[in-house]
């Protein structure tokens, strides 16, 4: 079987330019973060159809997945392959699908394990959604494993901060989200840490999570310079354990890359002290600089983009009310709730704020 990725769209060239996250900044705000009834029973039929007619393969068997990302997911068998299938659904006509697809087989030859992909139609011209048909890894996500108290964090945040480091020898020409070229839409770095901030900003104080947000905006003016980059570098933009298959002990592979763009080097570090402590960040840290050596400022940078990376969660996590959910949903800790995910959310971006005022060390996570 080998990958046809078809022509994306004008769709996806609209929806996407001026985008600072998309899960929050879509047109669709917060699609597929909610409970969307028997969604899989209303398209299996015609993604079946989709999937014979692309692979020419008529024994085809589809289950669904367990998936709780923003797409609607299978687990496919057809000649003897076994294959996880992601589709997205959105109002948008957005062909993003198509753009991680190439960027999973370029990461893969950094020397970081993605899923191979075997076919992906983004065109929405066979069937009214995208989809893609990925290898199907035989791991869990780490953050079942997180959990259930079995993950050797220190390993495991060390084999994480290696990969970053690698796949950021892969330097992109633009800046933020990424086009059908694999370059970002804006023209600056500044332009796109920018994009939708006051948005943001306003949507925490409209709902009473932040009082005020003058603080925030003055701290991210008084380190403007630290947002002059030349050029950007490949950056996950959603990495955490659950985007990480493997064992307990061993990452496998990193899957969805679908929210990558261009930017920072600090900022994928930064994603993941949006949800472990110091100790974590330390093991990453050094398994970065196992590889390459940290940019200047790298401290400054890091705080900066947990800053702005919190922002874009607590919009996220109250816009799709996460913060009324329990510890079976995948963002709260066992034995948490969704209180307990709202004060540690607020209790992060005031770190944040302190340590880029600060310059402090990771001590205080």
């Amino acid at each position: 079987m080998g990958c046809c990725l078809l022509e994306t769209t004008e769709a996806l060239r609209m929806s996407r330019r001026d985008i600072y996250y998309w899960k929050c900044d879509r047109p669709a705000a917060f699609h597929g973060t909610e409970s969307r009834g028997r969604p899989h029973q209303e398209i299996q039929p015609q993604l079946k159809q989709a999937l014979a007619k692309h692979f020419d393969e008529r024994e085809i068997v589809l289950s669904p997945g367990l998936s709780q990302g923003n797409h609607l997911t299978w687990h496919a068998e057809l000649a003897g392959q076994q294959l996880f299938i992601r589709v997205e659904n959105g109002p948008e006509g957005d062909g993003h699908l198509a753009i991680e697809s190439m960027l999973l087989d370029r990461v893969r030859l950094t020397g970081v394990r993605t899923p191979r992909v075997f076919g992906c139609d983004a065109s929405r011209s066979h069937v009214p959604f995208a989809w893609q048909a990925l290898e199907r890894i035989p791991s869990a996500d780490l953050n079942q494993t997180f959990k259930q108290g079995r993950l050797d964090t220190n390993r495991i945040a060390h084999q994480i901060g290696a990969a970053v480091a690698t796949w950021q020898s892969i330097r992109l020409i633009g800046y933020g989200v990424l086009d059908d070229a694999l370059h970002g839409y804006r023209q600056t770095y500044p332009d796109y840490f920018h994009l939708r901030l006051d948005e943001h900003l306003h949507f925490l104080k409209s709902h009473g999570f932040l009082s005020g947000t003058e603080e925030i905006l003055a701290e991210i003016e008084n380190h403007q310079l630290l947002l002059d980059l030349a050029p950007g570098c490949l950056v996950h933009k959603d990495l955490a354990l659950w985007n990480i298959l493997g064992s307990s002990h061993e990452v496998d592979a990193f899957i969805d890359f679908d929210d990558a763009i261009s930017g920072d080097a600090m900022d994928d570090l930064s994603l993941l002290a949006c949800f472990h402590d110091a100790a974590f960040l330390r093991h990453a840290f050094a398994g970065y600089e196992s590889v390459h050596e940290l940019p200047t400022e790298a401290l400054r940078r890091f705080w900066l983009h947990l800053l702005r990376n919190m922002i874009v969660k607590a919009v996220i996590r109250i816009g799709a009310g996460y913060f009324d959910r329990d510890d079976g949903f995948f963002l709260i800790s066992s034995g948490g709730s969704g209180q307990s995910l709202r004060e540690m959310t607020l209790s992060k971006l005031t770190l944040a704020l302190h340590g880029l005022r600060e310059g402090s060390r990771l001590d205080i996570l």
